[in-house]
């Protein structure tokens, strides 16, 4: 680590330092070292949404909530950020498709994606395509058996394919904003803040 990096599968990780400073905001924000979902939210200014908004903030904390024990800790937290920022695009359509997976039966229909996109775009405001378009865009381009259902392999293989409906899905789940709020120590603007694109 002579150039204070490391390497994981080909990836390069989080900068030494730069994890040391995310660590410094993260403890002085959380002397407990765990982040709770009320805390979550509040970092992010996301009090007061409707039902469905909620529930999706609730699955995207849990998706960071690795060992599932009800907090984020600081290596949950920094896995989290490596992914955002850092990930594969693969890595990234893997952590997708299980934030669409509401059930978690290991595949997607269309009232899950319809749902999902839904809150999504009640987080960030308007899109281009309407939820419903959106996924009858989706399941005609990559439901390739035609099943009415998405396997974590269509949608893989389907997205990576069409540089289109990557851009959407990417576009959706966009978490700049989100760690220019935690970087910053400020509230997102008032514009939609979680999930919102700059």
């Amino acid at each position: 680590m002579g150039n204070n990096e490391s390497t994981t599968d080909g990836q390069t990780a989080i900068l030494v330092k730069e994890t040391y400073v995310w660590y410094k905001k993260f403890m002085m924000e959380y002397p407990s070292g765990l982040q709770t979902l009320h805390e979550f939210k509040t970092l992010l200014g996301l009090q007061g949404l409707n039902q469905k908004a909620n529930q999706h903030v609730d699955q995207v904390y849990n998706t960071f909530d690795m060992n599932k024990d009800g907090f984020i800790d600081f290596l949950e937290f920094i896995a989290a950020v490596n992914l955002v920022v850092w990930g594969k695009m693969e890595q990234k359509l893997k952590w997708y498709f299980k934030l669409y997976d509401a059930d978690g039966n290991g595949s997607i229909d269309k009232k899950e994606l319809l749902n999902i996109f839904m809150t999504v775009q009640s987080l960030n405001g308007q899109q281009t395509l309407s939820p419903e378009e959106f996924t009858s865009l989706v399941f005609h381009k990559i439901d390739i058996n035609h099943d009415r259902e998405l396997t974590l392999e269509e949608f893989i293989n389907g997205t990576e394919k069409d540089q289109d409906l990557l851009k959407i899905v990417s576009k959706s789940f966009d978490f700049s904003s989100v760690l220019k709020v935690i970087c910053n120590g400020k509230q997102p603007d008032t514009g939609g803040g979680f999930l919102q694109t700059t």
